[in-house]
């Protein structure tokens, strides 16, 4: 019975690649690539919503907390 059994060829697995951000995480717009802002590793529309997923962020934080 073992040798009835025929393994299937082992594939390698490709390597993941990340998804391209396409939209900003605070507002959700789409990037447009002549507004673009970058921070940590993320992109947002602009420096305000950047600024604004950092508040939302710590007030996130605070509630958890409390």
């Amino acid at each position: 019975m073992a040798q009835e059994q025929v393994q299937a060829p082992i594939q390698e697995a490709a390597p993941k690649q990340e998804e391209k951000q396409t939209n900003c995480l605070a507002c959700n717009k789409p990037l447009k690539k002549v507004r673009i802002y970058y921070r940590d590793g993320k992109f947002y529309c602009t420096k305000r919503c950047w600024k604004d997923f950092l508040d939302k962020q710590e007030n996130l934080g605070k509630a958890e907390t409390k």
